[in-house]
């Protein structure tokens, strides 16, 4: 069996870099041969997984946070390599996401080696995206409004880890205003006064909210989560409720399920696929069921 490794050595707060050595010795124990490709810079991951031959591979593995993940899956589809190889993932970053939808914890890399050599595989849904002419995937989350200017916010914190993003809460809070939207869901004509948007395919974002608690990876469907209008204090009280998905049963929040979306905003709204932030409004947005193979137990 061989790997191609993308690997982030900056991934956890460069604790990447120093569990790399043992990393490299699970796989050897495990007779699986790693070519490892490290990510140098941002978006150098996309450019690693488009140039590969997949014929090479039984599998291109993403070592690192969510981020990661999302380089690793938009160079996937733009290879043109006629083999589709399964993807893996180490989740060794501050916020991982999509693992955690496996049964993988942040952290645990071993399990995950112990995923990836025991060859089992399902297929899941994958988000694809289109905004500025360009098209986009994401396995875990695509939001806007609030929610993407704390992940903004929470990038220059991450020295804090996993309280980055509740730091990050706080302090958008401070500048806290709603926007005008028109939402298409599976054409369905909706006209809010939003706060934030998230578009789920997992259940988790980041590396605790549990956003879109009845989202499933493998249904063919996309979980829409709005929070409109609200004041500072309304927003404070929901905070804590997120953590276990209590969040849905506010009156302010409404949920859906579709498989395609459409989304204009008054403003551009700056976007966050998958942890990272880049693209803005509007947006067109559907879910490709079951379009991935992915190692799992």
């Amino acid at each position: 069996m061989k790997i191609l490794l993308v690997y982030n050595l900056f991934a956890g707060h460069k604790k990447a870099q120093k569990i790399l050595p043992e990393i490299q010795n699970l796989f050897s124990q495990k007779n699986i041969d790693i070519e490892i490709q490290y990510t140098k810079s941002p978006g150098y991951g996309v450019d690693i997984v488009k140039a590969a031959d997949f014929s090479k591979y039984n599998g291109i593995v993403a070592a690192g946070g969510d981020g990661t993940l999302f380089e690793v899956i938009n160079g996937y589809y733009q290879n043109k390599s006629e083999k589709r190889n399964p993807i893996g993932i180490i989740p060794i970053g501050t916020g991982n996401a999509f693992s955690r939808d496996l049964g993988i914890e942040i952290g645990d890399w071993q399990k995950a080696v112990e995923i990836i050599a025991g060859g089992q595989t399902r297929k899941f849904d994958v988000g694809k995206y289109s905004c500025d002419g360009k098209t986009y995937y994401y396995l875990n989350i695509l939001g806007f409004g609030f929610v993407a200017d704390v992940s903004e916010t929470a990038k220059g914190l991450k020295m804090f880890g996993n309280m980055a993003y509740i730091l990050g809460v706080f302090r958008q809070l401070l500048t806290l205003s709603s926007f005008e939207m028109t939402i298409e869901i599976d054409g369905q004509v909706l006209e809010r006064e939003n706060i934030f948007t998230e578009i789920s395919n997992t259940r988790y974002t980041g590396a605790t909210f549990l956003m879109a608690p009845n989202a499933k990876i493998d249904d063919g469907l996309l979980d829409v989560t709005l929070l409109n209008k609200c004041n500072r204090r309304r927003i404070l009280k929901l905070f804590p409720t997120i953590f276990k998905g209590e969040h849905i049963n506010y009156p302010e929040v409404e949920s859906f399920q579709a498989k395609k979306i459409k989304v204009q905003t008054n403003i551009p709204k700056i976007l966050t696929p998958d942890g990272e932030v880049f693209g803005f409004t509007p947006i067109e947005v559907e879910c490709l069921k079951q379009d991935i193979e992915v190692f799992c137990e």
